[in-house]
């Protein structure tokens, strides 16, 4: 029942025989109140069965009641409850399967529902002070009660406010009511024209409808439309954030009438105009007021933290410079956290002497205690890279002589900037603050800026002759495709520009294009000009992207750019050979992926001793590449379908940072032997090289190496030998390999793994669908925990595994005769295999005692339950080509059912399998607190239930007993002694070392023949072991 009280989503796979289990409609009763109270989503779902049999209680449904009525009596509580739960819940939407139909649609339907609603809650704020209080008044503004119209609530307020916050706050707190919802956020930022309205429609559309396969919208008319045919008639909750324009409300929610009844819409605008123009009326608008003194005091203790006491009136200082603002309270919080008292008075009665200035003075404390390295870097941001990755903006930065790591991490600390999934992120209005400091350069003349970032400002400065113009970066990133006139001498009157990214410009312009010799970073992909040309002065540019442009080839291009670290020529289609680059020294990074005609890559490519990364993938045509490699610093070489790539070149010397290697569809038949240079090299995959007959033997020389992938080299018949490569030097080949992958390789034999001097700590075997007849001994090999040949069709014997494995998995390898050695009781009673699956025929272990009503119960005393090590729990699943098989297990504690941890998804199965899992007591039964019940004896339950479930049993792994506890079993009759297999006390914290008192089949005792229900106290449970069909989804801690 607990788990019921937790979860956020019940469920319930009504069958023919669900009403005849107590315990069914005990929980039904449960959800029900549940429901009722915490408005649990309850869905049905109607397996074989007609719904009417459950609403009206007919067929098997009323004779299971009757029952019921005959044992309880007619006047009993429990039955009322029971009978008035299954009509209320019969008549809930959820899905009807009858005999014949697919299941496969019911279960997509049932996955779709419950993706609605989970993981779907917004982060709201590191510290939301003040933001529930104001969510519980916006609830009865919503009147949520009434399913009437569609009302429209704005939230108005000036920017940084707090109404983002709120409006996140709200959705979580209301999502789960409606059936689909929608957050879109910054609306202002994104639709910046109709292109960008589209894909905001799209979003509503498909993240409320959640289809199978993504809708599309050709434009902003088409959208509207689809809007109002699709949602009209479902209850929704949509979120527009940050709406500047009525165009965007008309375009995303025009009408109420676009939506079903009972649907809430809710704008958050700095324009309270805007919602008047959208029939949004005085009442229905929700002003969202700054903090109180209080909250405010608290938002700025939470980032202002101190080791020591700040004066009162210093406080009380910034608490009246920063008027309640949210938003101002975490930035000059966080620039006054942890500093001196006199820091405070000084920063203070800076701003006492402009108390009324608006909210960008506020935000400008932050920026005017930086130094001027991460003042550059903020402008940077603030005028150019906010929403840009940030990996790729460090390396444009650092190119203009900033430092930027210690910069960001200043930025971040001073709340000015966020990083969130790699990408630069920041407040509008500490954008705006610092595109208005540039501005304020020369309002007038944007010829004396230092950055632009404005298409007419840009055309401004390129159209007119400048006398001393203080340009020094120019970031364009249009929308949309835009042409622009630009001549080939533009760039050179600006002789301070460093920077210079063009995106979505064309120029109708033919011929090179010439830049200033200052320029340190030039990026426009899709550049359609000629070669750039720089003048005669040295050269000081470091990145240089024209991917996607007319580059055919380089000839003397590259002689003097001696600080050039990163190329991107990246889908050039007309590049044929790359260029000479042995003039380029200090190389890093050259990426040619893409360029689909590339044949050749310059012989220079192999001597930039700098150069880390060459990114060669899917350049299909490349055939010539240099024999060999010198370039000492390489880090990544990718090859990835390089599909005319047959000759790997030989590596002359040992690449010391060498570390990854692609080599995914390329046509190469061997391994250069030099191939133990790299002697860094941690992953190598080599996948779907249909040429590749054999690796060389000195692999076993990559002693830094841990993943090697060799997958579907399908005329790969064999894995070298170690003792074709012994080294006196050496004391283990490939000796860090953790995980070794030979899926799909046309492998016969597999000797080499019982030399036991390779790869001495692999973790992770892979050797599936291979043509394998026998798995030679490695039990020796005490660090495997993991080992799949599957679809091994041919696979006949297993000779030992080791004790270390905890994951086995041998399915559809029909062939296989020794499973009675694999599933002994021997690899189990430690937990050392904690998982299995094997191509069992369908037969179970003679040592696993087998459950047949369904549901396993026994009696424990705390001594008892403290001597349990764990249950070895053994399943035989039927073959299901349908769907995936799975199962669950569920378990109980005097009859409360508890959280169970363990869920069962097995890939497609040809024939019958057999599983085993081992499961510590707290995995399943959760902290047993003997105490707390008061009970000096507990009921534990077990039950497995699943469609492709054939059988099951369990044996439970314990310690040696006392004669006074054997006694105490025997008398008592608490538990089934066959279920015990006891193990020597002293070797019970040593599993590698246990020895077993019992054989296979042996056990405390003779089995009785029926267990015995015990008279504790305890509430008789059932044993009928019908299938429960309730399955619980616990928010947000529901199961992997």
């Amino acid at each position: 029942m607990k788990a019921i009280e937790e979860s956020c989503i019940a469920i319930i796979v009504f069958s023919e025989d669900y009403a005849s289990s107590r315990w069914c409609l005990e929980e039904l009763a449960k959800i029900i109140e549940s429901k009722e109270q915490k408005n649990l989503i309850v869905l049905p779902v109607f397996y074989k069965v007609d719904p009417r049999e459950v609403r009206e209680g007919r067929k098997s449904y009323q004779r299971s009641l009757a029952r019921h009525e005959f044992k309880f009596g007619k006047d009993s509580e429990k039955v009322k409850r029971w009978k008035k739960a299954l009509p209320m819940l019969g008549i809930c939407p959820g899905g009807t399967l009858m005999m014949g139909k697919d299941e496969s649609e019911l279960i997509q339907e049932i996955v779709n529902k419950i993706s609605t609603y989970l993981d779907r809650p917004l982060h709201v704020a590191k510290h939301p002070i003040g933001i529930y209080s104001r969510v519980t008044e916006l609830k009865s503004m919503l009147k949520l009660e009434s399913n009437d119209g569609v009302p429209m609530v704005g939230l108005w307020g000036q920017g940084g406010i707090g109404k983002t916050c709120l409006a996140k706050a709200l959705y979580n707190a209301l999502f789960r009511k409606f059936e689909g919802a929608c957050f879109l956020a910054n609306v202002r930022e994104t639709s910046k024209d109709s292109k960008c309205l589209v894909t905001l429609q799209e979003t509503i559309l498909n993240d409320i409808l959640l289809p199978q396969q993504r809708l599309e919208v050709s434009n902003v008319d088409v959208g509207s439309n689809l809007i109002q045919r699709r949602l009209g008639c479902k209850k929704v909750l949509l979120i527009l954030d940050d709406v500047d324009a009525l165009c965007h409300l008309n375009a995303l929610a025009g009408k109420g009438e676009w939506f079903g009844n009972g649907s809430r819409i809710i704008v958050t605008t700095r324009d309270k105009q805007l919602l008047t123009c959208h029939w949004i009326d005085q009442d229905h608008v929700y002003k969202v007021e700054a903090l109180s003194n209080s909250e405010a005091h608290e938002l700025l203790s939470k980032h202002a933290f101190q080791t020591h006491q700040i004066r009162t009136d210093r406080v009380d200082g910034a608490l009246k410079y920063a008027k309640g603002l949210p938003l101002a309270l975490e930035v000059l919080g966080s620039s006054l956290c942890d500093t001196t008292e006199d820091v405070w008075e000084s920063t203070i009665k800076k701003l006492s002497r402009n108390p009324d200035k608006d909210i960008n003075n506020v935000l400008k404390v932050s920026f005017d205690g930086l130094d001027e390295n991460e003042k550059e870097i903020f402008l940077h941001i603030a005028c150019f890279f906010k929403g840009w990755a940030r990996e790729h903006t460090k390396k444009v930065l650092d190119s203009c002589d900033l430092e930027t790591i210690v910069g960001f991490d200043i930025l971040i600390k001073r709340s000015l900037i966020s990083i969130e999934g790699g990408i630069l992120q920041m407040h509008d209005l500490i954008q705006v603050m610092g595109m208005d400091i540039v501005n304020r350069e020369c309002r007038d003349d944007p010829g004396r800026c230092s950055k632009l970032w404005l298409y007419d400002d840009v055309v401004d400065v390129l159209s007119r002759d400048m006398g001393d113009c203080a340009v020094k970066a120019i970031v364009l990133a249009l929308p949309e495709p835009t042409e622009m006139r630009i001549n080939p001498d533009d760039f050179t009157k600006l002789r301070r520009l460093r920077l210079l990214i063009l995106h979505n410009v064309h120029s109708s312009f033919q011929g090179p294009i010439c830049l200033p010799s200052e320029l340190r970073w030039f990026e426009w992909p899709g550049c359609a000009h000629e070669n750039p040309k720089f003048s005669a002065s040295p050269k000081k540019l470091v990145g240089l992207n024209m991917s996607k442009g007319n580059i055919t080839e380089f000839l003397k291009q590259f002689k003097a750019f001696q600080n050039l670290k990163y190329i991107n020529f990246s889908h050039c289609e007309l590049m044929v050979r790359t260029p000479d680059l042995s003039c380029t020294p200090n190389l890093e990074e050259l990426d040619f992926s893409n360029c689909k005609n590339l044949v050749e890559a310059h012989e220079s490519i192999a001597y930039l001793d700098k150069l880390q990364v060459l990114n060669l993938s899917m350049c299909s045509e490349l055939s010539v590449f240099p024999n060999v490699l010198m370039s000492k610093n390489l880090r990544v070489l990718n090859f990835y379908h390089c599909t005319k790539f047959e000759r790997f070149p030989d590596i002359s010397h040992k690449l010391e940072g060498f570390e990854v290697l692609f080599l995914e569809g390329v046509a190469i038949k061997e391994l250069p032997t030099s191939i133990e240079n790299l002697v860094a090299l941690k992953i190598m995959y080599i996948h779907d090289c249909k040429n590749l007959e054999h690796l060389p033997s000195n692999i076993y020389k990559l002693q830094n190496l841990e993943n090697l992938r060799v997958q579907h080299c399908t005329n790969l018949i064999e894995f070298p030998q170690y003792e074709n490569s012994v080294d006196s030097c050496m004391k283990a080949g490939l000796s860090n390999l953790r995980q070794l992958n030979l899926t799909g390789c046309n492998l016969s034999q597999v000797e080499f793994l019982e030399n036991l001097s390779c790869f001495p700590l692999l973790e992770d075997l892979i050797l599936s669908a291979n043509n394998i007849t026998t798995l030679p001994s490695i039990n020796k090999r005490d660090h495997l925990v993991r080992l799949r040949v599957r679809d091994c069709h041919q696979l006949q014997e297993i000779l030992k595994l080791p004790s270390s494995l905890r994951y086995f998995l041998a399915k559809n390898c029909e062939s296989l005769q020794n499973i009675e050695d694999l599933t002994k009781v021997h690899s189990f009673v430690h937990g050392d295999l904690a998982d299995m699956v094997i191509d069992s025929h369908g037969k179970m272990p003679q040592w696993v005692l087998p459950i047949e009503e369904g549901f396993l119960s026994f009696m424990a005393s705390k001594d008892l339950y403290d001597k349990i090590l764990g249950l070895v729990i053994c399943y035989v699943l039927n073959n299901d080509r349908l769907g995936r098989p799975f199962f669950q297990i569920e378990s109980s504690v005097n009859g409360k059912m508890q959280l169970s941890n363990i869920e069962n998804y097995h890939s497609r199965l040809d024939s019958v399998h057999l599983g085993i899992e081992y499961a510590f007591p707290s995995k399943l039964w959760g902290d047993v607190d003997f105490v707390q019940i008061d009970r000096r004896y507990l009921q534990f339950g077990l039950t497995l239930s699943g469609e492709s479930l054939n059988k099951w049993g369990v044996r439970i792994i314990c310690k040696q007993l006392g004669e006074d506890l054997k006694v105490e079993l025997r008398d008592n009759q608490l538990i089934d002694p066959a279920l015990l297999y006891e193990v020597s006390n002293e070797l019970t914290d040593s599993p590698a070392e246990s020895s077993l008192v019992h054989e296979d089949n042996s056990s405390i005792a003779d089995r009785p023949e029926d267990l015995q229900d015990s008279q504790m106290g305890t509430e008789e449970h059932s044993q009928t072991g019908s299938k429960r069909n309730h399955e619980f989804i616990s928010h947000p801690r529901h199961a992997n």
